[in-house]
């Protein structure tokens, strides 16, 4: 997959990965990361990563400080840029990490994905219309009230509707609806979920 051409969430910047690098940074102003923990948690590589940052400072939209051999990166939250951009951001790349701090915490979560046309853009799949809504997938067996209370602030922050589709948890191997079919053909982005007390999430599907 090219994650160096424009992405189709948002073309105006150069590819996937700077918006991946700079919704990361941007969509939480406590965050301070080292190169190579943004490297592994955005699944970019390091020459990228430092490629990234540094035009990022140079704009004055990130900052940067040592300790001892480590740099360490975050927002810079005096950046005139940043509640636009961030904003900008977050509802462009933001689904998987905004939803993963709305569902943190909800028993009986085993695992949780976006799909649809925003999983499909970001994978590169043009499409002839906007995306017009985000598409959550979770499975196992959650209370419905707990988790429609959890998502209750995701549609200002991410500036679309959500739609949830609740399925047992071993859906994605098992099931044999026309909607399965539909699903699992397209792509899929995993929600980073984590499990409550006593609760362990499922395997992801590939």
């Amino acid at each position: 997959m090219e994650t160096r051409s424009a992405p189709s969430l948002l073309p105006i910047l150069r590819s996937r990965q700077q918006g991946q690098i700079l919704t990361f940074l941007l969509c939480d102003s406590d965050r301070e990361v080292s190169v190579s923990e943004l490297a592994q948690r955005t699944a970019v590589p390091l020459a990228s990563v430092h490629r990234e940052v540094e035009r990022a400072e140079a704009a004055g939209i990130t900052l940067s400080r040592r300790v001892g051999n480590t740099r360490l990166i975050r927002a810079n939250t005096d950046s005139p840029y940043y509640d636009s951009l961030s904003d900008l951001l977050v509802k462009a790349f933001g689904p998987p990490a905004v939803l993963a701090d709305a569902l943190d915490g909800v028993g009986g979560i085993e695992s949780a994905y976006v799909y649809g046309s925003w999983a499909a853009r970001l994978h590169g799949v043009a499409g002839a219309r906007p995306v017009g809504d985000i598409d959550v997938l979770v499975l196992g067996e959650p209370d419905r009230d707990e988790l429609y209370a959890a998502l209750s602030g995701v549609e200002d922050r991410l500036g679309r509707p959500t739609n949830v589709t609740i399925r047992d948890t071993d859906w994605l191997d098992s099931g044999s609806s026309t909607f399965h079919a539909t699903l699992t053909q397209r792509p899929m982005v995993p929600i980073d979920i984590k499990s409550p007390p006593g609760k362990h999430p499922g395997s992801q599907h590939p």
